[in-house]
C-alpha cells in the first residue's frame, strides 16, 4: 500500500470511530497551494497527529531541527566581506566548489591564479567570503520552521520563518537582487557562470513551499509580505526565462538541466501561471527523460562523475519534485516511457540494489546509502511495487526520516561539509 493510500485508510479510520481529529490547542490550518508537496496531504497528516505514534515521532525530529534555527539567522547577502563584481553588495555571489588554486596566493596573485578543475574534490574556500551557505541556510531554515509551524501551530516557527524570508528577498537594504548573474563565479577566469544556477534550483522550491505553508494562515506572514515575495518570484522567473545564463543552464543534459526544468515548473506554479507550469512538466518527458535515463535505468551522465551514486541520486530528486509539481498541473510523470523503456519507475529501480543495502560498483569519493531514502519513497508513492517493498530495508537519513511529514525528495547527502 502506498503512503497516501495508508494516509486515507487511517484517515478513514479515525473518522469512523468518531474521535476528534485535531491536536487540542490548535485548529489544523487551511491546504497550502503548495507547488512540489500536496497541500491536501500535509493537511490531512496535521489531522492525524494525534492518532499516530509514527507520526508523532518524525514531528520530534522535525520540531529538534526547527528549534536548532530559532536562535540562527537572519542572514542576508549584504554582510559578505567583499560585494560581487561589479560592486553591488545585493547580488548574491557563490564560488565554483570543484575548482582550486594552481599556486599559493601572493601580494601579487592574491588568489593563487590560475584555478583548475578537479571534479567531485570541494574546495574549502567556496565556503567562506560568498553567500552559498547562507543561502542554504535560507532554504533550510524557512523550509524546517514553516513545516514545524504548520503542524504545531507554534507561532515562533512562523514568525521566525517570515524575518529570514524578509530579510533575504524582501527589505530594501538587505535583500537579494532576483537573478544569479555571479553564481559560481572562479577568480581570475569567470565572474558568474550559467551553471551556478543550480545553486537556487537544487532548494529554491522548498522555499517556494514554504512561502505556500506561511500562507495558510501563519502569523507575522502578512499580504504584503506575500504579494513583495510573489513580484520577486515573478521577477526571478523572467530572469531565468530571458537571460542567456537562464537559456544555457535550460539547455544542458544532465542533472542541470532537470533542476532548471524542476525550478522553473514551481517558479510558474506558484506565480500563477499554470500554463508554463504544464508545458515544462510535459516537455520533459522527450527533453529529459528519454535521453538522460538509459533503457536499464541507469543515469549515463551522472554514472560518470567522481560521485556517481550522489549524482544519480541527485538528479532524481529533480525528476521526483518535477513528477510532483506535475501532478499539480494534469500530468503524471511517473506513467511516462521512451522509446527504449526509459522510465523514473526504471531510475530508481537501478539504485535499489544499493539503497537496500548492496554494494555500489561505480566510482564515489564518499558513498551514503541513505541518499536514495527519499526518491525510493517518491517512487513507492508513486504505485512502484519494488520501491513499496524496498521502504522497510531503508537506511534514515541524519536527523530522521521525515517523508510522512514533507513528502518530496530532498537532497539527503549534502556537499557542503
Amino acid at each position: 500500500m502506498s503512503g497516501r493510500s495508508r494516509a486515507v485508510v487511517l484517515l478513514a479510520a479515525v473518522v469512523a470511530f468518531g474521535a476528534v481529529l485535531v491536536p487540542s490547542a490548535h485548529a489544523v490550518p487551511k491546504a497550502p497551494r503548495t507547488a512540489v508537496l500536496d497541500g491536501g496531504r500535509l493537511q490531512r497528516t496535521r489531522a492525524l497527529l494525534d492518532h499516530d505514534p509514527r507520526l508523532r515521532r518524525s514531528l520530534e525530529d522535525l520540531t529538534a531541527r526547527a528549534d536548532g534555527w530559532l536562535d540562527q539567522g537572519p542572514w542576508t547577502v549584504v554582510d559578505k566581506p567583499r560585494p560581487a563584481p561589479g560592486g553591488d553588495v545585493h547580488e548574491y555571489l557563490s564560488q565554483a566548489p570543484y575548482w582550486w588554486p594552481t599556486s599559493t596566493p601572493t601580494a601579487d596573485n592574491p588568489w593563487g591564479c590560475p584555478y583548475v578543475q578537479r571534479d567531485g574534490q570541494r574546495n574549502p574556500e567556496v565556503d567562506s567570503g560568498t553567500d552559498r551557505q547562507d543561502a542554504e541556510k535560507v532554504f533550510d531554515s524557512t523550509y524546517d520552521l514553516s513545516l514545524a509551524w504548520y503542524y504545531t501551530g507554534e507561532r515562533a516557527y512562523a514568525e521566525k520563518a517570515g524575518q529570514i524570508l524578509r530579510t533575504w528577498f524582501l527589505d530594501p537594504a538587505t535583500r537579494m537582487n532576483p537573478d544569479l548573474e555571479h553564481a559560481q563565479f572562479i577568480p581570475c577566469k569567470y565572474d558568474g557562470r550559467a551553471i551556478g544556477i543550480i545553486d537556487f534550483s537544487q532548494s529554491y522550491t522548498s522555499v517556494l513551499d514554504a512561502q505556500a505553508i506561511l500562507a495558510a494562515g501563519a502569523p507575522g506572514w502578512s499580504a504584503a509580505d506575500r504579494t513583495a515575495m510573489g513580484r520577486w518570484n515573478a521577477d526571478f522567473l523572467h530572469w531565468l526565462r530571458t537571460s542567456d545564463f537562464g537559456k544555457e543552464e535550460g539547455a544542458a543534459a544532465n542533472n542541470h538541466g532537470t533542476f532548471y526544468d524542476m525550478q522553473l515548473a514551481a517558479l510558474a506554479y506558484a506565480t500563477g501561471d499554470t500554463a508554463l507550469a504544464r508545458r515544462t512538466v510535459l516537455d520533459a518527458r522527450a527533453k529529459r527523460i528519454a535521453p538522460q535515463i538509459a533503457a536499464d535505468g541507469g543515469q549515463p551522465q551522472e554514472l560518470a562523475r567522481t560521485r556517481s551514486w550522489h549524482y544519480s541520486t541527485f538528479d532524481l530528486v529533480a525528476y521526483t519534485r518535477l513528477a510532483a509539481i506535475g501532478r499539480h498541473v494534469g500530468v503524471d510523470l511517473w506513467a511516462y516511457r521512451g522509446p527504449d523503456g526509459q522510465s523514473l519507475s526504471g531510475a530508481v529501480g537501478y539504485l535499489l540494489p544499493a539503497a537496500t543495502g548492496a554494494a555500489w560498483s561505480r566510482p564515489e569519493l564518499e558513498f551514503h546509502r541513505y541518499a536514495a531514502t527519499d526518491v525510493v519513497h517518491a517512487a513507492a508513492d508513486a504505485g512502484d511495487a519494488a520501491a513499496e517493498a524496498a521502504v522497510a530495508k531503508l537506511q534514515a537519513p541524519p536527523g530522521g526520516d521525515l517523508w510522512a511529514l514533507r513528502p518530496a525528495a530532498e537532497q539527503l547527502d549534502s556537499i557542503a561539509g
